[in-house]
């Protein structure tokens, strides 16, 4: 990840009701994804078409409050840029990120997601992940997701 994909992911505009992924560029949220790891995915024109990251970045805060995060598991989070959204570019994008981070990682894994985003849900269970635990954070209720 470097700053000029950084700023341009935070700049990102998704439809609803996936508008809750929408980010607001600050100084910290630059930082936020400059010091912690984030990877930027590029295309062969080197355009960046998403990014994802590990560890207590992919983590959503009201989690630890229930317990989510306790195993030992690798947590991830991705991001695909909006205009690819939708278009079945899913399945072929996460692959390649599980397979990134299972060549450095070997502990299970896991991700949080949004309930409503039944897109992504339907995804991470093609691709192996099973529904864990549920809890709220804020007005959105998630699920935690693992692949063991």
């Amino acid at each position: 990840m470097n700053k000029r994909f950084a700023t341009e992911l935070l700049h990102w505009t998704y439809n609803a009701p996936y508008d809750f992924y929408n980010n607001e560029f600050t100084t910290e949220t630059l930082k936020e994804i400059l010091d912690n790891p984030y990877q930027a995915i590029v295309n062969d024109k080197e355009q960046l078409v998403g990014y994802f990251c590990t560890g207590i970045s992919a983590q959503v805060p009201s989690g630890h409050i229930v317990s989510a995060y306790l195993d030992n598991y690798i947590d991830i989070g991705i991001g695909m840029k909006p205009i690819l959204t939708g278009k079945g570019f899913g399945t072929v994008f996460f692959s390649f990120i599980l397979s990134q981070v299972q060549r450095e990682e070997h502990a299970p894994l896991r991700l949080t997601v949004a309930t409503f985003n039944t897109r992504a849900i339907h995804l991470y269970e093609k691709l192996g992940f099973e529904k864990k635990l549920e809890f709220k954070h804020q007005a959105t209720r998630f699920i935690t997701m693992l692949k063991i």
